[in-house]
């Protein structure tokens, strides 16, 4: 015997389950779509690091890159952000500009943010409509990238379909924040 305990997969379960409980504060459904959504971006971006490593090493070392680099890379960047932009969009992680936050009142601000999400949901929820006909039209005309020879339609139909689901998450955003951000009452007895 080498003196090493045998691997209780319960406890290995109740260990990951703590550690997404004390990363993630999103609960149940959208935990889960959080952690698999944020899971893919960051296989990609080790990917496209590898991809990285290997292409310079390539092109220095033995003075030969690998074919399709910049195409490989272009496609993993595309899935890595529209992969995290529902995440963020939902976790409120965007640029927010808050110079009128010292003038205005709580409410009015909320009020402000709950347009400003309604907002950024239509214009993505039609920006993605004219995506996915772009999508459409890419297949039909049998685009595909210059030497890896993959249909483009199928990463323009993913981003559409990601851009859709990052403006669901702007619109349950904007009213779950109306909604549990606390009133001024209680931010002035804070």
């Amino acid at each position: 015997m080498t003196g090493k305990q045998p691997i209780n997969v319960e406890e290995e379960s109740m260990a990951f389950r703590a550690w997404l409980d004390a990363h993630y504060r999103e609960r149940g459904l959208f935990m889960w779509l959080a952690f698999s959504l944020e899971l893919v971006a960051v296989i990609t971006l080790f990917l496209l690091m590898l991809l990285t490593c290997a292409d310079v090493t390539g092109r220095y070392l033995f003075n030969n890159s690998i074919d399709g680099a910049i195409e490989l890379t272009r496609i993993g960047l595309a899935i890595m952000v529209f992969a995290e932009l529902p995440v963020i969009s939902w976790r409120g992680g965007h640029v927010v500009v808050d110079l009128l936050d010292s003038i205005v009142s709580h409410r009015l601000i909320r009020v402000f943010s709950m347009l400003a999400a309604l907002l950024i949901a239509t214009s993505l929820y039609f920006v993605a409509w004219r995506i996915w006909e772009l999508a459409e039209r890419s297949l039909r005309r049998g685009e595909v990238t210059e030497y890896l020879k993959f249909p483009e339609g199928y990463l323009i139909y993913y981003i559409a379909l990601m851009s859709w689901v990052t403006a669901a998450t702007m619109i349950t955003y904007g009213i779950y924040h109306l909604w549990v951000t606390p009133s001024d009452n209680q931010l002035v007895s804070d």
